[in-house]
């Protein structure tokens, strides 16, 4: 039962340490563009060879 004295508070810290984490990701700008990383994965460099990429 003491372990709940102890959980809880835990659990709220956690909780408001994640929400701030969220919102100063998302003030940040971590999600403004989601689509274009994934594209840019896929295209070509421009005059790059097989020999030359890592």
């Amino acid at each position: 039962m003491t372990i709940l004295f102890v959980l809880i508070p835990l659990g709220l810290v956690l909780t408001g340490l994640a929400v701030w984490a969220f919102f100063w990701a998302v003030g940040d700008g971590q999600f403004d563009d989601l689509d274009s990383p994934g594209w840019a994965v896929l295209a070509d460099e421009a005059g790059a060879t097989r020999e030359e990429r890592p």
